[in-house]
């Protein structure tokens, strides 16, 4: 099964991004990868997408001129929806191999392919065994810088770092 197979088929997929490898599922099955985690579900969970055209087809409310400032890159943007909720989003540099996946799917939820509270995982080997062997698909992009992406709560009038990582954010 390939890794847009198994995401249309509901599973999680272990995906590179620019930062870290990233556990990923289809909108809309978010339970399976907060199991898998061991996440605690008061914790969100980010949208990632290939390019920002493919995020603003999916969440049309958000700022164009904000998302550009940043994204592509490695951060994660905490924003305002117009409804008053808040939404985390993504939009790595991605390797190819993961870049052709979301070509075929849009824009996943992901989260990094760890168990709570354990390291980033750099490589495939690093992502826990019972993660990987759980999910429906793994792409393997080879090692990667292994920091996460810099969070980045842009929902105020300055950004304001809400987790240090892989992006440097000097105002």
């Amino acid at each position: 099964m390939t890794a847009a197979e198994a995401l249309r088929a509901g599973r999680a997929v272990i995906l590179p991004t620019d930062t870290v490898y990233g556990l990923c599922a289809l909108p809309g099955n978010e339970d399976v990868l907060y199991t898998l985690k061991g996440r605690d579900r008061s914790k969100p969970i980010a949208l990632v997408a290939a390019d920002v055209d493919s995020l603003l087809a999916v969440a049309p409310g958000l700022d164009r001129a904000l998302l550009e400032r940043f994204l592509p890159g490695p951060y994660t943007l905490v924003l305002a929806l117009p409804d008053g909720g808040r939404i985390g989003v993504r939009v790595p540099n991605l390797p190819a191999a993961a870049a052709d996946v979301l070509a075929q799917t849009g824009p996943v939820i992901c989260t990094s392919a760890n168990l709570a509270g354990g390291s980033d995982p750099r490589s495939v080997a690093d992502v826990p065994e019972s993660i990987r062997a759980a999910v429906g698909a793994i792409v393997d992009a080879g090692d990667l810088p292994g920091v996460p992406s810099t969070v980045l709560d842009v929902t105020g009038t300055e950004p304001r770092v809400l987790r240090e990582g892989a992006g440097k954010y000097d105002p």
